[in-house]
Parts: structure tokens; C-alpha cells; sequence
């Protein structure tokens, strides 16, 4: 058995670990792995019996491979979205910039090319659990950001509108929306954006944070009106409305 990999000292939340994936070897060789680094992980083969899991067992991030039969791993990602409270960690034969593009695009919070490197995947759970620790962690005294009625909530990680419904964010759309009312009215960089809501060592494009601005945007001009997020030619972007702390 391996020995469990070092975090640098510090303990992190050990989440429940789902792979979907159509190869029993490669969900065989994972599991072992992450098993190995004391986490506990689930299997399923394909879309219908991820669902069953889901439905039975707590889960808290998902390893979801691309080309599975029947439902593809796209298809797949978007329904998870609407959820709202699941790490997606995409893996796939198609490695190349576009496909890792639209894996971002769908809502997953990073996408790794096949064959998967267990150590590699182990950095992209532990990058992922830190984005989501140290934006909970950072506003650990319930303060919630209000902007033209809407309400962040970054510790129960919840978008409300004003009407008070919940609005359902990917975990990337959710860390930009919060890097931005973190920081409105001033410009970001592409860089920072990335580096503020993904984290140094994520593998991401800066054209993955146009999609993401594109998706927030949609998003909120269902219930908002005007201009909300600027972009600034050869800069980057501005969250123009005020924003109140609560």
C-alpha cells in the first residue's frame, strides 16, 4: 500500500469520491489510489447508475469520464451543474485545448486527458478542495455580499436573486461571481481572475474565464437589467455594481 501523499502540513476535509467511468480497470486503479490516500470512493459504469448512487450516498465530488455509453460525460455534467454543490473533475481520451475548453464550458471544474495519472488526479482533488475550503474559510464570519438585491452567501457557497430563489452556479462559476463582488468596480486581469477563483495550480485558460463571464452573465440578466459584468478591451473584466457586505 502506498504511503498517503503529504498535504504540506495542513488537514483537509476528506470528501466522498464518485468515478464514473465505463472501464472497470481504470475505476479499479483509481479507487485503490485514492483509497490508499484515505478517501472514500464510490464506483458506477454509467449515467443511470451514477444517478442510483447519488440518490443513495452522499457524494461530494465527482471523477466522470467523457465517452461513456449511452449519456456522454457532457450531457452528464450539465444536469450535475444544476446541483450546484458537486466538484466535477472531468478525464477523457480528448485532450486536446478545444475539448478541455468545452469541458469547462459544461460546468466541470477541471479536465484531465487519459490516461490519468493517479498523482496527477490526487493534485486536482486537493486543488479543488482548497478552492472551496479557503473561500468558505475566508468568510467564516457569515458574511454574505449583496449587490441590485441579489445575495451571496460565500460560506453555504448559495446564489440568491431577489426574489430569494437559489440560483445554481458550477463551483467555477460560483468562485468567479465571487472573485468579482469580492473586488467591484476594479478591473481584473484574465490572471487574476483565474488565479483568484481557481487557484495557482489549476490547469485553466484564459479563454475558460470568457465562458465562465459569458455563463455568469446569462445567467444574471434573467433577473437583472443593464450591463453587470464589463469587459475591458485588453484588460479584462469589472463587476460594475455596487456591492454591500451583510
Amino acid at each position: 500500500m502506498d504511503e498517503p501523499l503529504s498535504t504540506g502540513g495542513q488537514e483537509l476535509f476528506q470528501p466522498n469520491i464518485l468515478i464514473v467511468d465505463d472501464d472497470p480497470s481504470l475505476r479499479s486503479l483509481v479507487r485503490n489510489f485514492l483509497v490508499d490516500q484515505g478517501y472514500a470512493v464510490l464506483e458506477a459504469e454509467d449515467a443511470p447508475s451514477m444517478r442510483r448512487v447519488l440518490a443513495q450516498s452522499e457524494v461530494h465530488i465527482i471523477i466522470l469520464d467523457v465517452m461513456m455509453p449511452g449519456e456522454d460525460g457532457l450531457s452528464v455534467a450539465r444536469s450535475l451543474v444544476q446541483k450546484g454543490d458537486l466538484g466535477i473533475i472531468m478525464v477523457s481520451a480528448l485532450g486536446s485545448e478545444t475539448d478541455r475548453i468545452i469541458g469547462l464550458e459544461v460546468g466541470a471544474d477541471d479536465y484531465l486527458p487519459k490516461p490519468v495519472s493517479p498523482r496527477e488526479l490526487l493534485a486536482r482533488i486537493r486543488a479543488l478542495q482548497r478552492r472551496r475550503r479557503a473561500s468558505a474559510g475566508a468568510q467564516s464570519a457569515a458574511v454574505h455580499y449583496c449587490f441590485e438585491g441579489w445575495r451571496l452567501d460565500p460560506v453555504r457557497r448559495v446564489l440568491r436573486d431577489p426574489g430569494g430563489v437559489i440560483i445554481s452556479l458550477s463551483e467555477g462559476e460560483f468562485g468567479l461571481l465571487l472573485a468579482l463582488v469580492e473586488r467591484p468596480q476594479r478591473v481584473l486581469s484574465r490572471d487574476q481572475l483565474l488565479e483568484l477563483s481557481r487557484g495557482d495550480d489549476s490547469d485553466a485558460f484564459d479563454r475558460a474565464v470568457d465562458t465562465q463571464v459569458s455563463r455568469l452573465r446569462r445567467k444574471l440578466a434573467t433577473r437583472m437589467h443593464g450591463e453587470i459584468i464589463r469587459t475591458v478591451r485588453s484588460e479584462g473584466y469589472m463587476f460594475l455594481p455596487s456591492v454591500s457586505r451583510g
